[in-house]
């Protein structure tokens, strides 16, 4: 039993090797016509481009951060014997940063050439360009599972001590929150430019090579909902394994061991419904994308229950787990039914556009509003089932349910990023067939992949959204155990305590404040990307006509999407980091308890309702696009066009992006007590 936690790095060697093994696959596929393959260079070259730059611009934030840990944590290195505890703890921080863009990156570079080879495939049926789309999308899922678990099984085996870990999860949270928000002002900042002059001003088609920011708006597919994404999911995964580890060493025993024997348990049950996931020629691709998650569900659940009963683990905690797991399910499920193309919400929001963009904006909003309810009630019942379950056993162990829950929503991680990867990269393939001029009913086919990508992209956010709730949940947990030890006394979080409300009434501002200024970025950089598309329509003759010969800048586009998104990105991240600290630097520990619910409760709801609101509203467009209330062109589509514009930075930028603020902010606060407990002003 002492042992059994090795099936983590086992499972994390397995991972890396399959998703090298499926890079070989996809790499070995017909990368189609002459034309196609420029447009996929394009693509690549300009998803490269930005995140070597972004990785160089966050190695800076990252190299004085180490500084800070290296000097301050966990304790001053001038007032501590153990100055190697100061050392791994800074290491710790960088590696997580490491593991996490590697990540992205190799997500994002076999997205990019999965892309190229799904278009190409699709004019052969549905079946081969569904496999290389979905087998894609799975390097990133690999990769996420893969990293996270070697990351945390080497330091573990290295230590023993589940708070270097958190250094690991703060290095992960941190990276994961700028390639996020990032990624999203990149990708918001080109689709919108696409959408408002391509569409609405020019008429042309979606993904047009005539259209100058169609290319970055591609890119953006893969920087933002490729290696952002996965980025988030890494970060949340490791968060949660990482809070779970730390209560299980408060409670001692098997209770530190157990999560790394669920992870690589979970890991295994994610290959496996990996592969499973295939469809025949006239299948549905979002049936079978819901298949694979169940089936993944249902190995997880059968393998943890006989793990306990092998190894001896109290069956509660297998109980807590299966919580999380269906509460992730229930949560996919409603953002499903509030975003699908074939859902009332979507239909009745399309019809709305009939009237205007004004209606369409309203009505979509109103959904998203109402989205809200279900997944928090199951994040809340998910909480408190956990908790009744396992606070049986003892004092203390119903905290640990929770984090168990948390762990046991995010154990499929692996198949969870694949669906979503799945998306951008068959959009992708869509944009490639369309300027590669391939026949409609090729196009028809990546279309129906396209579709069902958003409907799994809508599913994995709010996926990710009530994972990050839970695992936040669990982290406020650790934070109060850890400073009742540092203080020897009790801690409470009372509302009645002035300094706990104020706090609280802090924490409950954030989440909105960093999305005015993501969504502010986003509309100061589509601006500029605005006028270049108008310039290039007006200076380059011959361009809008098509001329033979004629070619739009695309570079230029690109570059004003990735100078904009670097630009933008910092202030809101760091802001954000600096005012969690200037919390627990002037009105101390309590104050900084009430911060992170308020951080919390107000992230969850703002996440939720930006989400579910902008995959409506996209899908709405999608609706009418599809031949229904008057078709491409008409009023209903150009009202629509205005509802997908407003709901691009919603959903894909400022919404995505909250769930790692919270995490962070929950790390920043646990990472940094030691120091508030010694510094703090009140």
């Amino acid at each position: 039993m002492v042992d059994a936690w090795y099936i983590a790095p086992a499972m994390a060697l397995i991972s890396i090797i399959t998703g090298f093994y499926i890079h070989g696959f996809v790499k070995k596929q017909d990368p189609g016509t002459a034309r196609m393959q420029f447009v996929a260079g394009a693509i690549k070259e300009g998803a490269r481009a930005f995140l070597n730059r972004m990785y160089r611009t966050l190695g800076m934030f990252v190299a004085v951060m180490a500084v800070v840990l290296l000097l301050f944590l966990p304790h001053p290195i001038w007032a501590t014997s153990n100055i190697m505890g100061n050392v791994t703890l800074a290491f710790a921080y960088v590696f997580g940063s490491v593991c996490s863009a590697i990540a992205g990156w190799l997500g994002m570079d076999v997205a990019t050439d999965a892309n190229l080879r799904s278009a190409s495939a699709a004019r052969d049926g549905i079946t081969k360009a569904f496999t290389i789309a979905f087998r894609g999308g799975a390097v990133m899922g690999t990769s996420v599972i893969g990293l996270a678990l070697a990351g945390v099984s080497i330091l573990y085996f290295l230590t023993g001590d589940p708070n270097v870990i958190l250094g690991f999860s703060f290095g992960a949270s941190a990276m994961a929150l700028f390639a996020k928000a990032g990624g999203g002002i990149f990708t918001k900042t080109a689709d919108i430019g696409a959408d408002l002059v391509g569409k609405v001003e020019m008429d042309l088609p979606e993904d047009d090579p005539r259209n100058p920011a169609v290319i970055a708006d591609n890119v953006g597919d893969n920087v933002g909902d490729v290696a952002g994404m996965g980025a988030d999911l890494y970060d949340s995964y490791v968060a949660s394994l990482m809070a779970v580890m730390v209560l299980g060493q408060v409670l001692g025993g098997y209770l530190l061991d157990m999560p790394l024997v669920f992870a690589g348990l979970g890991a295994l049950s994610s290959l496996i419904g990996i592969f499973a996931v295939r469809v025949g020629e006239g299948g549905d691709p979002g049936s079978v994308l819901n298949r694979g998650t169940y089936i993944t569900v249902v190995l997880f659940m059968a393998l943890s229950y006989a793990a306990c009963t092998v190894l001896g683990y109290d069956v509660r905690f297998w109980g807590a787990a299966t919580v999380g797991l269906i509460a992730g399910v229930v949560i996919g499920v409603t953002s499903d039914y509030f975003t699908s193309i074939n859902r009332p919400p979507t239909r009745i929001t399309a019809e709305s556009s009939v009237t205007g963009p004004a209606i369409t904006i309203i009505t979509g909003f109103s959904y998203g509003l109402l989205s809200v309810f279900p997944p928090l009630v199951g994040i809340g019942l998910a909480a408190w089932i956990a908790y009744s379950v396992t606070e049986t056993i003892g004092p203390g162990y119903g905290v640990y349910g929770i984090g168990v829950a948390a762990f046991g929503m995010l154990s499929i991680v692996g198949i969870v990023v694949a669906s979503d990867s799945f998306g951008p990269i068959g959009d992708n393939a869509k944009g490639i067939a369309e300027q590669g001029g391939l026949d409609e009913k090729t196009i028809e086919i990546l279309d129906s992949l396209d579709a069902a990508g958003n409907t799994s992209k809508a599913i994995t956010k709010g996926f990710a959204i009530g994972a990050a709730g839970l695992t936040v949940i669990s982290i406020l947990a650790a934070f109060k155990e850890v400073a009742e030890a540092e203080l020897g006394a009790a801690v409470a979080f009372d509302l009645m305590n002035p300094l706990v409300m104020l706090g609280a009434l802090i924490g409950i501002a954030i989440p909105a404040v960093f999305s005015s200024q993501l969504m502010l970025g986003v509309g100061r950089n589509a601006f500029r990307m605005i006028e270049e598309v108008r310039r290039q329509f007006r200076e380059i003759p011959g361009l809008r006509e098509g001329k033979e010969g004629v070619v739009p800048d695309y570079a230029k586009c690109v570059d004003i999407a990735t100078v904009g998104a670097l630009k933008e990105l910092l202030p809101a991240s760091v802001s954000a980091i600096a005012v969690t600290l200037g919390v627990g630097f002037i009105f101390g520990v309590e104050a900084l308890g009430g911060y992170l619910a308020g951080c919390i409760f107000s992230g969850l709801v703002f996440a939720l309702l930006m989400s579910n609101a902008g995959g409506l509203w996209d899908n709405a467009k999608k609706y009418i696009e599809e031949g229904h209330l008057g078709g491409k062109g008409s009023d209903a589509h150009h009202a629509a066009v205005i509802g997908d514009t407003v709901g691009d930075p919603f959903k894909d930028t400022a919404g995505p992006s909250l769930n790692t603020l919270i995490t962070v902010i929950g790390l920043v606060a646990h990472m940094f007590l030691p120091l508030f407990l010694l510094f703090s002003i009140f």
